[in-house]
């Protein structure tokens, strides 16, 4: 299945040109078993990845609050191994952090060689939420495209395959999503009325992330606009994303550091007899 009309990689972006729920004519029989296949894959993959340890990946989520980021970042993890595996939320700048600029702390949460890191929000919340509120004037904010795209492609360098996702909702789907909330007790601990404060801010966010999604999407570190209001869909497309970028990265099981000829199924019997 192919996701390219979501993907960008420097053009002007628009997003009234992008669907906020879609299907591909699949039902949720069909997008269940699909995803379950590519779960599989990625699993075997990762498994690779890991065992090279010479690349890794960085899945960026971004969106609006209650989008679906946490829902999203556990169907993706849910098969993973833990070992090789990591998943790192970043909230309000601690007074620590903010004593530094602004990557300091996101590339301290950097993937590591064989690792597969999910950031629950990320850098882009210092030209999305900073520049909504006016927290940094016009030039700093375009400093910060830059740093962004140049802290990218030192990763990409590296060997870190950068893939960042917005979850595209509309903001009905988003009222229907708190209202939910509070009509479950188990789920009052997810809303905070701050979220109404933010939501006034709705046009002016989806011009920050129109711009910052201009700005900072290239080849090596495209952004995808994924239509989230059908979770199922959502959860396909996201695994799709990732399976079809670690196929790309070509990870290999290392060949082995020791003779396998004194080490095979005929030998090793009597090697590992216990005297």
């Amino acid at each position: 299945m192919e996701f390219d009309k979501y993907k960008l990689t420097g053009q002007a972006v628009s997003l009234k040109d992008f669907a906020t729920r879609a299907d591909h004519d699949l039902n949720d029989r069909e997008l269940r078993k699909k995803h379950k296949q590519v779960t599989k894959e990625v699993r075997s993959l990762q498994s690779e990845l890991y065992a090279e340890s010479k690349q890794s990946v960085l899945f960026v989520l971004q969106a609006m609050d209650a989008a679906g980021k946490d829902s999203s970042i556990a169907r993706l993890t849910s098969q993973l191994n833990t070992q090789g595996s990591r998943v790192t939320s970043f909230k309000k700048p601690t007074k620590l952090e903010q004593g530094h600029d602004f990557l300091w702390r996101i590339h301290n949460k950097a993937p590591a060689a064989g690792e597969i890191v999910f950031f629950n929000r990320s850098h882009y919340e210092d030209v999305l939420v900073v520049k909504v509120h006016g927290w940094a004037d016009q030039a700093q904010i375009q400093q910060r495209y830059k740093n962004i795209n140049e802290f990218e492609s030192l990763l990409h360098d590296r060997g870190t395959r950068v893939i960042k996702c917005m979850l595209n909702i509309s903001p009905e789907y988003q009222l229907e999503r708190f209202t939910s909330r509070l009509a479950n007790p188990g789920k009052y601990w997810k809303f905070n009325p701050g979220d109404l404060d933010e939501r006034q801010h709705w046009h002016e966010y989806m011009s920050a992330f129109e711009t910052a999604m201009s700005e900072c999407a290239s080849e090596a570190a495209p952004w995808y606009v994924v239509p989230a209001q059908n979770r199922k869909f959502r959860d396909l497309m996201l695994a799709t994303i990732l399976r079809d970028t670690l196929l790309e990265m070509g990870a290999k099981y290392p060949e082995p550091d020791f003779d396998l000829d004194a080490y095979n199924v005929n030998t090793i019997e009597g090697l590992s007899k216990i005297s």
